[in-house]
């Protein structure tokens, strides 16, 4: 027995022993770290796309969806991709793509796509607050900053028209409008299809006091009413939808007719307190 643990010890104490040793132990880790590599090379997840373009506001159904295969790493890196078929088909909350986008035939889903239905307006009256109406601004694709308005964004409304001694006013009338919808001349909303639409109005609600206000503005000759977009947090966060000029409300209303029967004062608002603020 002794005789064995001696001849073990020279073997192990041998220069040439401990380099084979070494060299053997390298192509080991080798061999497992080359395969562990392959391994998550080629491991893969199975993963829903669209079967079909589906357009904005549309309620995505299991005909419209399929599955495929995709490497893991290509999900890992894209944290905000769907990666599971319940996500997008929910008999208790049904969900849409939400507005201002589609889903291309073929591709994948990403979660801003993707709302709740039952967060999307239907219509322009829909939860419209009692004693608003609908008012209509006209717009083009440059006065919306290339279409870049969309319904549920709270915006500001600002004045140019020419004043006194060739003097130009311009002010914010409007603070934390929101839109409602934005549609084409043919009044139909411009994020509903997955075809590019050019805007042609704003729809907002108002209460009646504005809507007067409002339309007396644009019946002013060489008055121009601009909508102003704000960040993100503007619209997470939105204020009281309030005059923002007591000088331009004045100066408006000087320009109408006051009908002896008729006063919009008489039925306050939200939207008619005004914060005096000149511009």
């Amino acid at each position: 027995m002794g005789n064995i643990v001696t001849t073990l010890k020279r073997f192990i104490s041998n220069k040439n022993t401990i380099t084979i040793l070494g060299v053997l132990l390298g192509i080991v880790v080798l061999y497992f770290g080359y395969n562990y590599r392959v391994d998550q090379a080629i491991d893969t997840v199975v993963i829903p796309y669209a079967r079909q373009t589906i357009s904005a506001t549309s309620q995505i159904t299991q005909d419209m969806i399929d599955t495929t295969e995709v490497l893991r790493e290509f999900v890992s890196s894209n944290d905000n991709l769907i990666v599971q078929t319940s996500s997008l088909i929910n008999t208790t909350t049904p969900q849409c793509v939400t507005y201002g986008t589609s889903v291309p035939e073929g591709a994948f889903f990403y979660t801003e796509q993707v709302v709740t239905c039952s967060s999307m307006p239907n219509s322009i009256l829909d939860d419209m607050p009692d004693g608003y109406t609908t008012f209509t601004m006209s717009v083009n694709i440059h006065t919306t900053y290339g279409n870049s308005m969309y319904p549920g964004d709270y915006i500001d409304l600002y004045v140019r028209m020419s004043g006194t001694d060739n003097k130009i006013i311009f002010g914010k009338l409007i603070e934390s409008i929101e839109i409602r919808d934005v549609r084409d001349n043919q009044g139909v909303s411009v994020f509903l299809t997955s075809t590019a639409k050019t805007p042609s109005e704003l729809l907002f609600a108002v209460p009646e006091d504005l809507f007067y206000l409002l339309n007396i503005a644009t019946s002013i000759n060489g008055l121009e009413l601009i909508p102003v977009p704000r960040n993100r947090s503007y619209t997470s966060n939105p204020g009281e939808t309030a005059v923002s000029s007591e000088y331009l409300r004045i100066l408006i209303q000087s320009y109408a007719q006051e009908i002896p029967d008729y006063n919009p004062s008489a039925t306050p608002s939200t939207g008619g307190s005004s914060t005096t603020n000149d511009n």
